[in-house]
């Protein structure tokens, strides 16, 4: 099978011409126990794939990338008894293995042994099957490694669909839906009448929009550098869209004393310090973003017990990924999350380094990508495809 890998992070800029990540023809593992193989369909590129190339979260090297992705069931491993060949699947960044204290708490989000996993490039029920050309391990990313042909993985690290689900949308379901609309369902809870400002108009953004859009009553403010994203942000559900140097403006004209939630989904700590700024008394920041890990945060102290601020970290949207996936595709089946707004457009897997450059200045939202069938490439020609 074909499969993006990347053996070097931290290469120059633009990627188009680095070309950190290379198409290279690797051996089909067949699932062990307790897993499943998939032929992805559509998979999509996401900022914390572009963390990974970009050296800001550290991942073990060679490592199959991408972790968004929707498609169909092609083989079942041993004692896999809810899953059939034919399925349609959305694939999960986290696996939960039900029994460590996270998942016991209902938070499988933080599952323990899934986080181990994921850091050593593993798959949850065993180590690493990817191998490479000469045979030296290849290591999965977040248990799905999202940018190949064909993927194995923890039957934890999939949700069925229904099959009438297109492909295009089904694949934003499983990392930028759960982790925005979680953030504002789960994480912050927000109820009727609140005011919600989002910071930060990608994809985890504009899905926290839109959540937060659904609610009765709520105000939702929307703050983005560029300008162009305005449109976008009132098509989700904003009611007002700004950039960040109008956002306190904007909370002092349209909120009673600040904001009762602020949603960073930009991975800033100087965002992160400036929400809390716009936050009422009570008011929650919610930080779904991924910060350099060598980024600190300084504010005032006594705002948290002065004035009951709430500094919450949301992974994954908190999400139960079983009852929530079928629930937000729910309310898009109902027309209350226009996800198909966020899909830039479906391009060939051939594109993968041209794309992160798009996403890295902005261009795109949500980039889909089709599997690499027909084409060929050789590990030692890094771009060379016919």
């Amino acid at each position: 099978m074909r499969s993006a890998v990347l053996r070097n992070a931290g290469q120059t800029r633009p990627y188009s011409v680095s070309v950190p990540l290379t198409l290279e023809e690797i051996p089909l593992p067949a699932p062990r126990t307790g897993e499943v193989q998939v032929k992805i369909e559509r998979s999509s590129l996401c900022h914390s794939d572009l963390s990974v190339v970009d050296g800001s979260r550290i991942r073990p090297l060679p490592m199959a990338l991408g972790h968004e992705a929707a498609g169909i069931v092609t083989e079942i491993g041993a004692e896999v008894t809810d899953v059939q060949v034919g399925d349609h699947v959305v694939l999960v960044f986290v696996p939960s293995c039900g029994m460590c204290r996270a998942c016991v708490a209902g938070r499988p989000a933080l599952c323990h042994k899934g986080a181990d996993a994921n850091t050593n490039g593993d798959l949850l029920h065993g180590d690493a099957l990817l191998r490479g050309a000469s045979g030296e391990r290849i290591n999965h990313h977040l248990g799905v490694s999202a940018f190949s042909e064909y993927v194995v993985v923890a039957r934890e690290s999939l949700v069925v669909i229904d099959k009438d689900v297109p492909f295009d949308v089904a694949a934003m379901f499983g990392c930028a839906a759960l982790t925005g609309i979680g953030a504002v369902l789960n994480t912050a809870q927000v109820t009727e009448g609140q005011s919600v400002i989002v910071f930060g108009l990608g994809a985890v953004g504009l899905m926290a929009v839109m959540a937060a859009a659904q609610i009765p009553g709520t105000t939702v403010l929307a703050i983005d550098p560029l300008a162009e994203k305005k449109e976008l942000g009132l098509r989700c559900g904003a009611d007002y869209v700004t950039t960040p140097d109008n956002a306190a403006a904007l909370v002092a004209t349209h909120t009673d004393g600040g904001a009762d939630v602020a949603v960073e989904a930009v991975g800033n700590a100087r965002v992160m310090e400036a929400s809390l700024g716009l936050l009422a008394r009570g008011g929650a920041l919610v930080s779904v973003g991924l910060p350099h890990p060598d980024q600190t945060i300084t504010t005032q102290a006594l705002q948290f017990a002065g004035t009951g601020k709430r500094l919450l970290g949301s992974y994954m949207g908190d999400s139960v990924p079983s009852r929530d996936i079928p629930l937000y595709l729910q309310m898009w089946r109902h027309g209350k999350l226009p996800v198909e707004l966020l899909h830039t457009d479906t391009r060939p897997l051939t594109e993968i380094n041209e794309a992160l450059d798009s996403l890295a200045d902005g261009k795109i939202v949500r980039r889909l990508f089709s599997a690499p069938q027909n084409q060929t490439i050789s590990a030692d020609e890094g771009a060379t495809f016919d």
